[in-house]
């Protein structure tokens, strides 16, 4: 789990870590939070969900990146749970967020079901609290200064 405010570098971060995985044989899947919950509603739709969920279970290395932008609904609780239990103790999961992991029960919103989904998540977890300038700042402020 990887936390910090906006810009700080966790997308980087998790990105450089599945990136290494990969340059060492593992299987990597990089998504954001909501299109992941998108990817997986439409699957449900049109037949590919129990496809999509095997690809997920399979995948060495899973980042959802931006995760808690939004409250979840019943259906998207459920199906982060699903992917959540596939991966427990078998596969790599990184998560990104500018939530502090205190504030994930909120985003899911249902208790029991938030307390399902961050047992998966959080009690093996290693947590990484980023902190320091919006590198886009910092890199759009010296490319003016250049320029």
């Amino acid at each position: 789990m990887i936390t910090g405010p906006c810009g700080v570098g966790k997308s980087f971060l998790a990105c450089a870590l599945s990136h290494k995985a990969c340059l060492l044989g593992h299987s990597a899947i990089y998504t954001r939070a909501p299109r992941l919950l998108n990817d997986l509603a439409v699957a449900r739709g049109d037949g590919r969900y129990n496809q999509l969920m095997r690809s997920f279970a399979k995948t060495n290395v899973l980042v959802i990146d931006d995760w808690g932008l939004a409250m979840l609904n019943d259906i998207e609780r459920t199906d982060l749970l699903e992917v959540m239990e596939e991966r427990y103790n078998r596969q790599c999961t990184i998560v990104t967020s500018q939530l502090p992991v205190k504030n994930w029960h909120e985003v899911i919103g249902n208790a029991t079901l938030a307390d399902a989904i961050l047992d998966r998540l959080v009690h093996n977890a290693y947590t990484i609290e980023l902190k320091g300038d919006n590198m886009r700042k910092v890199t759009s402020k010296k490319l003016k200064i250049q320029g």
